[in-house]
């Protein structure tokens, strides 16, 4: 049995053959909710690689000592999966595609603000903790980066949002695409843009043709915002697993 993971951002400081103090949720999830004893092993990490080995040394009702018995640094792929997407206004949807994208692996999620967006607000902590909920569910030591929203015409400026391979998915029929099963290389940093409900307006597709993205198809059908960037997400966690 994998032995479960939780997060302490104090770790990025911690020393081998040390005690740590946990963080006080995690102190209490560790010692109410799994009932864990003293001598008890587990491992911990602060989201960017670290995962160390520890032991349960003192356990109080809402704290729980550890010692560091060893740290190491998680090998971190080549190559991710960027997605830039209009979130909806359905709350619920959004916070699902966070917690699955993030399980699959993304690496990057740019929320978009573009002409047919529909006004969502921004909830920094609440989806953060989704994140890190998901990425210790999935057994995973890197979060993901969570950008605040972006106009799209300021995505397309910004360079610092540029990959190896980049994609627009969109709608417009009569457009020449390829399927993005075709040409998606999982070896090479990738971001693939994901449209609104009504889709990207036309002339923000051109921008993003000049600004060297791809028009791509993700089936035969038409699929909703999230689910299209699920259907991406998936694509490209395959394409690891099958390499």
């Amino acid at each position: 049995m994998n032995l479960p993971i939780f997060f302490d951002a104090a770790l990025a400081t911690a020393v081998v053959n040390t005690h740590m103090v946990l963080e006080e949720t995690t102190s209490k999830h560790v010692v109410q909710v799994l009932r864990m004893q003293m001598g008890d092993t587990f491992y911990l990490t602060e989201g960017n690689g670290l995962k160390a080995h520890v032991t349960i040394t003192a356990i109080q009702k809402k704290r729980c000592e550890v010692l560091v018995v060893a740290i190491e640094k998680v090998a971190q792929k080549t190559s991710g999966l960027s997605i830039a997407i209009a979130f909806t206004k359905n709350a619920s949807r959004n916070e699902w595609f966070l917690e699955k994208a993030t399980e699959l692996g993304v690496v990057e999620i740019i929320p978009l603000q573009t002409k047919r967006s529909e006004k969502v607000f921004f909830k920094e902590e609440r989806w953060n903790t989704i994140l890190l909920t998901a990425m210790l569910q999935s057994q995973q030591f890197y979060l993901p980066k969570l950008h605040t929203v972006q106009p799209i015409a300021q995505f397309f400026k910004d360079n610092s949002f540029k990959k190896t391979q980049q994609f627009i998915a969109h709608c417009i029929e009569n457009e020449e695409k390829q399927s993005l099963a075709n040409v998606l290389n999982n070896k090479e940093d990738a971001i693939v843009l994901i449209g609104p409900e009504g889709d990207f307006t036309p002339e923000e597709i051109q921008q993003a043709l000049q600004a060297s993205f791809m028009p791509v198809q993700l089936g035969n059908t038409r699929l909703r915002t999230e689910t299209a960037a699920m259907a991406v997400c998936s694509l490209y966690n395959l394409l690891d697993e099958k390499n």
